[in-house]
């Protein structure tokens, strides 16, 4: 992670290049040259980059005018204190050149795809990133704009939850036993693991019914697992629903029915 990190430095800061463009270090992340301007970044679709133990595919859309047109667009993701070696924790960098369309004579759209590998990432970065972006103006190798952080976006470790209550069937006012389990990837092993001390909604519901309601808050162990109880009633269907966290999405298990007779 950190080498790559200091690679996309040296390729991207050191001489920031935008295609035919290479800005000088002096002039650093920020730089405008022309009348060129970035209108707007669109990260994922606007989601959270959600990351498991694959590769995630991202693409970022750059759209912005110039008097001449669009040519080429970058975009890189970002985390540390300065887009600097030594000061970076992560990059998220591009797959390849991006793919610019003509909107009108001076607007242009351009995608570009990065890859989030979790052999790259560390479990300290989840959480909020920087993105980079870059536009360069057709007619010219200087006319661009550059901004080290246009916005934010969230990367995150995919998450898992499982839900079982049992016995099936059960005697109405008998207890029934609900299980599960909340876990998470753990982008240092390559594997999913317990997400510990988190409250998770148990919710119910009737069979017939639309909606669930929640009928309690149960906090998963040192394992992230999951077990609570309750009384048997009418049949129905039981599930869990984590809310998320800024490092962690939402996720809700699927449900399990039980007859109650």
């Amino acid at each position: 992670m950190r080498t790559r990190a200091t690679a996309t430095v040296v390729a991207v800061s050191g001489a920031l290049a935008l295609s035919a463009l290479a800005v000088p270090a002096a002039q650093a992340a920020d730089s405008v040259k022309g009348d060129t301007k970035i209108t707007k970044v669109v990260v994922n679709s606007g989601k959270d980059i959600v990351v498991g133990t694959s590769t995630k595919k991202v693409t970022v859309t750059v759209t912005g005018t110039d008097p001449k047109g669009i040519k080429d667009a970058m975009a890189i993701l970002w985390r540390g204190t300065e887009f600097e070696p030594g000061r970076l924790t992560g990059v998220i960098a591009p797959d390849d050149e991006a793919k610019c369309t003509k909107v009108d004579a001076t607007t242009g759209t351009c995608k570009v795809v990065l890859s989030a590998s979790p052999r790259e990432l560390a479990n300290g970065n989840a959480g909020r990133w920087k993105v980079m972006a870059g536009l360069l103006a057709k007619g010219s190798a200087e006319n661009h704009v550059i901004k080290e952080t246009y916005t934010t976006v969230y990367v995150k470790r995919a998450a898992k939850l499982t839900v079982n209550a049992s016995p099936e069937p059960v005697k109405k006012g008998k207890t029934i036993t609900v299980a599960g389990a909340l876990t998470r990837a753990n982008w240092d092993t390559k594997k999913y693991a317990g997400y510990t001390q988190q409250p998770v909604k148990l919710q119910f519901k009737k069979k017939g019914a639309s909606a669930y309601s929640t009928v309690k808050t149960v906090k998963s162990d040192r394992k992230g697992n999951l077990k609570t109880t309750v009384k048997a009633s009418v049949d129905g269907t039981f599930r869990y629903v984590f809310a998320g966290t800024s490092t962690t999405p939402a996720v809700t298990s699927a449900g399990d029915a039980v007859d109650v007779r």
